[in-house]
């Protein structure tokens, strides 16, 4: 089962989805317009994937 959430990005402050992948105990935060993206371990809060380009900069 999954919930998906939408959320502002950590990164960019845009729109974006978190999942909470109930079978597999996995959160994933990922973020369209700066391809943020972070899966934790939904029991520990570990770390299991994670990718931040650097800091969005908007103009």
């Amino acid at each position: 089962m999954q919930t998906v959430q939408n959320v502002r990005c950590p990164n960019c402050g845009s729109h974006a989805e978190r999942h909470h992948l109930k079978s597999d105990r996995l959160t994933r935060t990922q973020c369209p317009t700066c391809d943020y993206l972070m899966i934790t371990c939904s029991e520990t809060g570990r770390v299991i994937e994670a990718y931040a380009p650097g800091i969005y900069a908007r103009r």
